[in-house]
Order: structure tokens, then C-alpha cells, then sequence
């Protein structure tokens, strides 16, 4: 069984985005575990305060180190030697290489999803964690960040979802002609009607879809995919 467990200030977010759809199932199969851990549950104060101002000065605020690692410390007592990712806009980006080799070299992997101004730097030293991006861009947090990346290893899983589905997508068939990462596109997809009228004009499903010709279809989807 594979797990994932994210490090959040909200795990309610986590939880249920997970209790739907293919996740769910993956996890009523015992094929997947994920658990959302509350940092907060790991703080000493009154005031459950897991953040604190920069030193050196600067806007926002900066997660602490200290309840992050109290929070892991209590679960690798469990016996555990999970991989540690931290998600930062900071870090190396996510791509679909990398999905591919979390999903198959870690059956433990322990997400620690950022707020503010982001993380003591000393949690990514102590830990060894590494740090990953989901994209060239900022987000608020990062739950959406660790939600994406569960996403995307866990349909690699085998089991999670239809292995006729992987062999079909171009993302996957390009790591596999390529060990560099570099990736395509997947090609248009249609589905009936087969005329669509939408504010009086007419989307029609291309001909040769329609053809059962499946050479001139592999042939067309090729042509098709970025």
C-alpha cells in the first residue's frame, strides 16, 4: 500500500478533496492511504501559534520549524522512513517524470504544504526534504500544490485507475520514448452528439473519428498532439 500524508494548517481541505471519486476508491481498495496531519495539533502554546515574523524583516509571516518537525518526529516513532517533500514556489518543478519516479521508488511519501511567506529554512535542512514547485507561479498555499502532485502520482499507482487509460496518453508515452522529461500535449478528444448546436452554429465531430479507420485515426491524433 502506498501512503501519502500532508503537513497542513488545514486538513479538512485535504480530507476532502480525497474522499471523492477515484481517490476514494483507491483508498476503499487499501491500494492508496492519504491522512491530512493538523500542525497545529503540535504546537505548545495557548494560542496554537505556528507562525512568526522573518528575522532580517519583510512583509508576512513564516511558518515555525519547531511544530513541523514535532509533527514528522511523531511519525516516523511509527517506524517510519518516508520521503519528505516541501511544496515551495522555491523549488524544483513538478513534472510528470517526476510523478512517475515518486510513484514508483517511495511507498511513503510526507508532504508539508506551506502558507505566508512560506517555511523555516531549517525544516528543509534538518529533514533533507526536497523542495518542489508545481508550476512557475505563486499560490496561497501549498494544499493545492500537494493535491496536484497526489493526483498525479497516485493514477500511476497500479490499480488506482485503468491501465488501458495510461497506455493512451500521450504524457506518459513520451517519458517513455524519453527519459528527459520533455512531454507533449494529448490530442483533441470528442464524444456524442455527434453535432453540437450551441447559439446557432454547429460543432461537429471530426470525420475521420468517425471513420473506424483506426490507422488514420493514430494518424490524425498524432498529427493532433502539441
Amino acid at each position: 500500500m502506498k501512503r501519502y500524508t500532508v503537513l497542513t494548517l488545514f486538513p479538512d481541505l485535504i480530507r476532502a478533496y480525497v474522499s471523492e471519486s477515484i481517490l476514494k476508491r483507491a483508498k476503499e481498495k487499501k491500494i492508496i492511504k492519504i491522512d491530512a496531519i493538523d500542525i497545529r495539533a503540535f504546537t505548545t502554546d495557548k494560542h496554537r501559534t505556528v507562525d512568526q515574523k522573518p528575522y532580517g524583516g519583510g512583509a508576512g509571516m513564516v511558518l515555525m520549524a519547531e511544530p513541523i518537525l514535532k509533527a514528522v518526529a511523531s511519525l516516523k516513532k511509527k517506524k517510519r522512513k518516508p520521503k519528505i517533500v516541501i511544496l515551495s514556489a522555491k523549488g524544483k518543478q513538478f513534472t510528470q517524470q517526476k510523478a512517475r519516479d515518486l510513484a514508483k521508488n517511495y511507498s511513503d511519501i510526507i508532504f508539508i504544504s506551506g502558507r505566508y511567506e512560506g517555511i523555516d529554512e531549517r525544516v528543509k535542512t534538518i529533514l533533507r526534504a526536497e523542495e518542489v514547485s508545481i508550476g512557475p507561479y505563486v499560490l496561497m498555499d501549498g494544499d493545492v500544490a500537494a493535491m496536484s502532485m497526489i493526483s498525479a502520482i497516485a493514477r500511476l499507482v497500479p490499480g488506482v485507475i485503468n491501465l488501458e487509460s495510461l497506455a493512451e496518453e500521450s504524457h506518459q508515452n513520451s517519458l517513455i520514448k524519453n527519459e528527459s522529461g520533455s512531454v507533449g500535449l494529448e490530442y483533441p478528444h470528442y464524444t456524442r452528439p455527434e453535432e453540437l448546436k450551441h447559439q446557432g452554429e454547429t460543432y461537429r465531430v471530426p470525420v475521420v473519428l468517425l471513420s473506424g479507420d483506426h490507422k488514420k485515426i493514430a494518424e490524425w491524433r498524432k498529427k493532433k498532439s502539441k
